[in-house]
């Protein structure tokens, strides 16, 4: 399933994704540097939270598409189609 995202969802998306490689950048000097644990796991769940963020809107932005197509679709690829994003969105659980 190809994803074709629109300017303004790329430019999210990208966005989330930095600001996730910040807080991992961030998480990586924490540990070096021997911080605080707490400060660690609360800055490594930011991270986390924001590639989730990211995957969703992917996600979202697939299925938004996929739905039109599916009105198009024959009953077999319809399915086929839900059991992919089906199968996405569990990878993201």
């Amino acid at each position: 399933m190809e994803l074709a995202l629109a300017e303004k969802e790329l430019k999210s998306v990208v966005n989330r994704l930095r600001r996730a490689q910040g807080q991992i950048a961030g998480v990586i000097r924490m540990i070096e540097e021997g911080r605080d644990c707490e400060d660690v796991v609360t800055q490594l769940a930011a991270a986390s939270r924001a590639l989730d963020k990211a995957g969703f809107a992917i996600i979202a932005t697939g299925l938004q598409r996929c739905v039109g197509e599916a009105g198009t679709a024959a009953d077999g690829d319809a399915e086929k189609m839900r059991d992919r994003l089906e199968k996405l969105f569990l990878s993201l659980a």
